[in-house]
């Protein structure tokens, strides 16, 4: 049987700070293909949050998504019949879209303003320590804690 190589599809780097990881966060936040409202509503949202943590937006960014990336997270594995949560840790690409993927949806459960003015909110609360984001990977951080005794079926 002949091997095959899977390769990751290209992700275009964004225009303001070349990178694949902002321009990975637009891509989630779009909404029926209108990128650029999407990047105008990222843009506004970083420079408001960092604005009022006086600090480098880029900087911002990083720290938000170190802040909110899980190390560990639980799949069910199906052993002799029981399905067991069993706890993994996360490749790094995989965390960056997990916590990506959780400030959106956090931002997105809030309403009564504009959608940057909650993700400017979302992103300064992650950079804190504190919000639906970071409680989100706390749970998720939790439960593989709580799940340890399985780790051997791993």
């Amino acid at each position: 049987m002949r091997s095959r190589s899977i390769s990751k599809r290209k992700i275009q780097k964004d225009v303001i700070y070349s990178s694949e990881l902002v321009e990975k966060f637009i891509n989630r936040v779009m909404l029926d293909g209108k990128k650029s409202i999407a990047r105008r509503i990222f843009y506004n949202a970083i420079k408001n949050s960092a604005e009022e943590l006086k600090s480098e937006p880029f900087e911002v960014f990083t720290k938000i998504i170190d802040n909110v990336s899980p190390a560990v997270e639980v799949r069910s594995r199906r052993v002799g019949g029981a399905n067991y949560q069993v706890p993994v840790p996360v490749a790094k690409d995989r965390q960056s879209t997990l916590a990506i993927r959780w400030i959106v949806a956090a931002a997105r459960n809030k309403k009564g303003s504009k959608m940057e003015d909650r993700l400017a909110k979302e992103f300064v609360d992650a950079y804190k320590g504190e919000g639906m984001a970071i409680k989100k990977k706390m749970d998720v951080e939790r439960m593989a804690e709580a799940n340890k005794a399985f780790s051997h079926f791993a």
